[in-house]
């Protein structure tokens, strides 16, 4: 499932799914956006409809006896294929507007749009879908499972057991089909292999994250969102674990994957040097956004 009228261009969750509510000590600020500025004529990416629009969101937190406004009546389009970068000071409302754009937490009030579908209206199995088939995530600290292989953390992201043999159990997992997909495990396999390998891993699928270096254990990370063919992905401070060698590489694997996949991706980051790989930048700051 991907959002609908996406465009695909010619060229060639379980860990990915953390649904834990944001703390409300974590957003004390408040965000005002303005609408996307117009595409350029000559990028087919950014001239289709938004993949995303959010029109008067806001979130609140209760804080002992306060409200805390993280999120005040937000207007954002994102088009389909763009890269956006989010850059503004601890505090200031990136987390909660990921979280609102991932379909992990809903909006205090607004409405906010994948596509077609309206994600603060959706109940938990339709946001539970919406996280699994349309949108892959990245996280600093990678949330890889320690004792699975490379290979069993981006089977993950299919939310059935790995199939094979554990190493780090020596235990064989059942086969035959995944219940979760429907389709045979080694079909899921052979599509976690394929991942792996488009991030030039092929020769670590049987390795460990502590067999791995952080740079590598990101390529992991990103192999597990992008195994189920996502039509978004989402990442937040992708880079911030890394030195700035292994930084640049991964935002060039990032960067290849957006064009090659016509990925929608929505990167927060404190990082300017990242930001401004982007084809768009926001920043939050004082409970404004602008775009930079």
């Amino acid at each position: 499932m991907r959002a609908p009228g996406r465009q695909r261009p010619t060229s060639p969750t379980d860990p990915t799914d953390p649904t834990s509510s944001p703390s409300p000590t974590d957003e004390p600020g408040a965000i005002v956006t303005t609408p996307a500025t117009a595409p350029a004529p000559d990028d087919v990416r950014t001239a289709s409809r938004p993949a995303y629009r959010l029109s008067g969101v806001t979130k609140t937190y209760r804080q002992g006896n306060r409200t805390v406004t993280a999120l005040a009546g937000v207007d954002l389009e994102i088009p389909q294929g763009q890269l956006v970068a989010v850059q503004g000071p601890t505090g200031g409302g990136k987390s909660t507007l990921l979280q609102v754009l991932g379909a992990l937490d809903r909006p205090t009030t607004g409405s906010v749009h994948l596509g077609d579908r309206d994600l603060a209206t959706l109940g938990d199995r339709g946001l539970t879908d919406v996280r699994a088939a349309d949108i892959g995530f990245v996280f600093q600290g990678f949330n890889l499972i320690p004792t699975l292989t490379a290979l069993e953390n981006v089977e993950t992201a299919f939310a059935g057991s790995p199939a094979g043999r554990s190493r780090s159990t020596g235990r064989s997992r059942s086969s035959g089909r995944s219940r979760s997909t429907g389709r045979s495990r080694s079909v899921d396999r052979d599509r976690a292999t394929a991942a792996l390998r488009e991030v030039g891993l092929e020769d670590r699928l049987d390795h460990l994250p502590a067999e791995l270096s952080g740079g590598q254990q990101q390529r992991v990370a990103i192999a597990r969102a992008l195994v189920k063919d996502p039509s978004v992905l989402l990442a937040d401070e992708p880079t911030g674990a890394l030195d700035e060698e292994t930084r640049d590489e991964i935002m060039a694997l990032i960067e290849r994957q957006w064009r090659d996949r016509g990925l929608t991706v929505v990167i927060v980051t404190h990082d300017s040097s990242v930001a401004r790989r982007a084809e768009r930048r926001l920043l939050i700051k004082q409970g404004q956004v602008r775009d930079v």
